[in-house]
């Protein structure tokens, strides 16, 4: 679909004020609409002026939703801000900003839920699977490994056959 400048300003506008957007998506749907490279960094340039886009303001948005709502863990987050292109110095001292604190209760809180539904042989299997379960909602092994360690009882290493 091919757009005027005027045109795909007022869209990608429209777009921007509905939700946090990161410049690189924006940047693809600009791409997509086939305008000239010169007329896309005029249009990103205006939005940023403008306040319809900032990195920093969609990457705290982005961190706050993902950890609340989608429950994901730190390695997780970064990994999907990565794929984003939101630069590292962005998003660090958002993420040092969230107290180590709240990933734990985040992940105490699914741990819980999780236990209940999760049927093992024995305490190293249920150990086993809820750590795995936890890693892949992308929170460190020694957060994982601390948290279970709390919801079960006793040590990882207890309980290896």
């Amino acid at each position: 679909m091919k757009l005027s400048e005027p045109q795909a300003l007022n869209r990608v506008a429209a777009y921007c004020s509905r939700a946090e957007r990161s410049e690189f998506a924006v940047r693809r749907k600009l791409l997509a609409w086939e305008l000239p490279p010169d007329a896309i960094e005029r249009i990103m340039d205006r939005l940023r002026k403008e306040k319809y886009l900032d990195n920093t303001r969609f990457a705290r948005s982005f961190i706050n939703d993902k950890l609340r709502f989608n429950k994901w863990g730190k390695t997780k987050i970064v990994f999907e801000l990565r794929k984003l292109n939101i630069p590292e110095s962005i998003y660090n001292p958002i993420l040092e900003d969230l107290a180590g604190d709240e990933f734990e209760k985040q992940l105490m809180h699914i741990l819980s839920i999780k236990e209940k539904s999760v049927k093992a042989k024995n305490d190293y299997d249920k150990k086993t699977k809820l750590i795995r379960f936890a890693l892949g909602r992308g929170f460190s092994m020694d957060l994982c490994i601390k948290c279970v360690d709390k919801i079960l009882g006793g040590t990882y290493e207890d309980n290896i056959p």
